[in-house]
């Protein structure tokens, strides 16, 4: 009995210790949604600059080491846009975007909206993916500022950008 309760310690303590991207379903009420705000953002820019090396590096790629940098830089874009992806599904529409009844007419619009927003952030985090088109990173920083708008509320964005 001893050596389980040791062991589930040791298991609780490294499970508790071990820094994810996640977010635990447990309603624990420990929430931060302007970080996840400046971790989209911060995606959004390194998919940018990913863009920008894979179409500086595109016009030498004959070379076998600016070729193997093309292909990091094309890695990194991949995995940013799939953590922006993840941040809109796990976190806001899995726990933080609560279903509304469409009685409650005003509050449910409201709950379309942000279901609309969160859904054209994924969407166009998998345009980055298939493309380097920067329409796709202008359409990503509109959309996210619409968002947070519709989230936040207008009052809560001009106390916090004032600051």
């Amino acid at each position: 009995m001893r050596k389980f309760i040791y062991t589930f310690i040791a298991v609780l303590t490294i499970g508790l210790s071990s820094k994810t991207l996640a977010h635990c379903e447990i309603p624990c009420g420990i929430y931060d949604d302007e970080m996840r705000i400046h971790m989209i953002q911060e995606h959004i820019l390194t998919i940018e600059k990913s863009m920008k090396k894979i179409k500086e590096l595109s016009a030498q790629a004959k070379n076998p080491q600016v070729y193997n940098q093309l292909v990091r830089w094309i890695v990194n874009k991949e995995e940013h846009a799939k953590k922006l992806q993840y941040i809109v599904w796990q976190y806001f529409l899995t726990q933080r975007v609560k279903p509304v009844s469409p009685d409650k007419h005003e509050e449910y619009e409201k709950y379309l909206k942000k279901l609309e927003l969160l859904h054209k952030l994924s969407f166009y985090a998998m345009k980055t993916k298939q493309t380097v088109d920067f329409k796709y990173i202008d359409l990503l920083r509109k959309t996210l500022d619409e968002f947070e708008k519709v989230y936040f509320g207008k009052k809560h964005i001009e106390e916090h950008h004032h600051h």
